[in-house]
């Protein structure tokens, strides 16, 4: 059955690098057999107008994939057709933010920072405001940082008022499920997003092609980040590829 889907909804598959490979975050924990590079030009040649790369080790504080995010993102400006490509995971620099940009990144995405270092989250708004994505990482509506290793005694809603006070123009929630049958928290995403005024997008919990069909209830939700190796296992979700980057 295909897909009941709307332009409005803006898809980025997603690259969880680990130690130089790609890794679920998606219910049971699987790495991909294929080089990182390899998958990102697929995805783009397969149809995607958008890329989001998620460096764990650096979100843990273990390490960073940086040059493979940097070949990766040479591979996105080879080809001629525009693709918009999101990086995540340990931005807490303006060295780092300027490095990420300059390799082609169009969006950045900091999360760490808005719990730790209020002043580091100032400078980057300072000088990259239009670039920047604020995290707001949580279970059960109460916020997570560190690579989701930390727990945080404010509320998602809290936090993303945080972020719309230090200046930050969108939103990413990214909703940490309980178990891999939990539903998607689309009460809290739509909560933060009404509240804030701030367009939203979602990941985390946005695991199989129900929870796709399941946002066009929820229109404050803008867009999704999904797992590129789902893209592997089910070949319905490469037809939802093809909105434009926007």
């Amino acid at each position: 059955m295909a897909i009941a889907w709307s332009s409005r909804l803006k898809i980025y598959p997603t690259l969880n690098l680990q130690c130089g490979r790609v890794v679920s975050t998606a219910g049971q924990m699987a790495i991909s057999p294929e080089e990182p590079l390899e998958l990102a030009m697929r995805m783009v040649d397969g149809g995607a107008t958008r890329l989001a790369l998620v460096d764990v080790d650096a979100a843990l504080g273990k390490g960073n994939n940086r040059d493979l995010i940097s070949q990766i993102l040479k591979g996105v400006r080879s080809r001629e057709r525009k693709v918009c490509v999101q990086v995540a995971g340990g931005i807490r620099s303006s060295d780092q933010a300027q490095f990420f940009i300059d390799q082609g990144a169009n969006w950045l995405v900091a999360g760490t920072i808005l719990h730790k270092s209020p002043m580091a989250a100032e400078q980057l708004m300072a000088r990259f405001q239009t670039f920047l994505i604020a995290a707001i990482d949580a279970r059960s509506g109460m916020t997570r940082h560190s690579g989701w290793a930390e727990a945080s005694p404010l509320s998602a809603l809290e936090l993303a008022q945080r972020a719309k006070e230090y200046g930050f123009l969108r939103l990413l929630f990214v909703d940490i499920p309980e178990s891999a049958e939990a539903a998607p928290d689309f009460t809290t995403a739509c909560a933060v997003a009404t509240t804030t005024g701030l367009p939203l997008i979602m990941g985390g919990s946005i695991t199989r092609p129900a929870h796709l069909e399941a946002i066009h209830s929820h229109r404050e939700v803008k867009g999704a980040l999904v797992d590129a190796l789902l893209f592997e296992g089910d070949p319905r979700l490469l037809a939802i590829l093809q909105a434009a980057c926007a």
